[in-house]
């Protein structure tokens, strides 16, 4: 499969991602742990996807990376109560060595973020400066690729208008992240994606496992299940444009890997 991803001394972003399909997370939250230069590095927590109850959701990521040693675990909050662009949270932003966006809904994520300073300031961070550090679980995931699913299920999302496709945060352009993948039986949805945004990989990630994403280095594949990449970029054919709502979808020459904890996407 060829790759999506910069390859090896090729320019890309020099921070570190990690993108998590969601489930139990503690073990992504000691693998973050481990890439803060110190105990004592800022980290914030952006709830920005979770309509209810958000500080109740802080509150449990700060146990969790109290418990690893974490020494400064700040609630970055960004809602319709907290602008993105005041002075003190793009400040904090400027500071941070890890932000991990948690779950929810992810269109709250694009909602408060898209065309903001907020949301250029961690572009830009996340382009320039090594050693930063950002992650997402299951929709702080499917947020950061240049397209995110919002709506789609089971057999009829094979169908013509049985899927939602909107522009993500775009901080890993070239992807389109569906997570929950195999719990919720998602792979329809996400063929159906990658024929409509064929130039984009479809990434897969299942509960309890994801990706990382150091510079320079393939990405690898960490956690308990697997991840799938749907590869439309060499479709030889596409039945899906200007088809009525209802009718099934197709295409051929879809390359599909199945990758599990260690490998490297090639």
């Amino acid at each position: 499969m060829t790759s999506a991803f910069a390859s090896p001394g090729a320019a890309g972003p020099l921070a570190t991602f990690v993108v998590l399909g969601g489930g139990h997370d503690d073990p992504t939250l000691a693998l973050l742990a481990g890439l803060l230069p110190t105990p004592g590095a800022p980290v914030e927590i952006l709830t920005t996807a979770s309509s209810h109850d958000p500080a109740r959701t802080f509150a449990a990521y700060a146990r969790g990376f109290a418990r690893l040693g974490c020494q400064l675990v700040q609630h970055l909050e960004v809602d319709e109560h907290h602008p993105a662009d005041a002075p003190a949270t793009l400040a904090r932003l400027r500071a941070a060595a890890l932000v991990f966006v948690t779950g929810g809904d992810q269109e709250r994520l694009t909602q408060y973020l898209l065309g903001t300073e907020f949301l250029k300031v961690l572009r830009r961070r996340c382009q320039a400066e090594a050693g930063f550090v950002l992650a997402g679980t299951s929709a702080g995931a499917s947020a950061l690729g240049g397209q995110m699913l919002v709506e789609g299920r089971g057999w009829r999302s094979l169908l013509a208008g049985g899927i939602e496709v909107v522009p993500g945060l775009g901080v890993l352009p070239d992807l389109l992240i569906d997570q929950h993948f195999i719990e919720r039986a998602r792979y329809p949805r996400l063929l159906h994606a990658v024929l409509a945004h064929p130039a984009l990989l479809g990434v897969g990630l299942s509960e309890e496992t994801g990706l990382v994403f150091r510079p320079g280095r393939p990405p690898e594949v960490f956690g308990t299940e697997v991840v799938v990449l749907v590869d439309g970029r060499q479709l030889r054919s596409r039945h899906y444009e200007n088809l009525p709502a209802g009718q099934p979808v197709g295409g051929q020459g879809f390359r599909v890997s199945v990758l599990v904890a260690g490998d490297a996407v090639e």
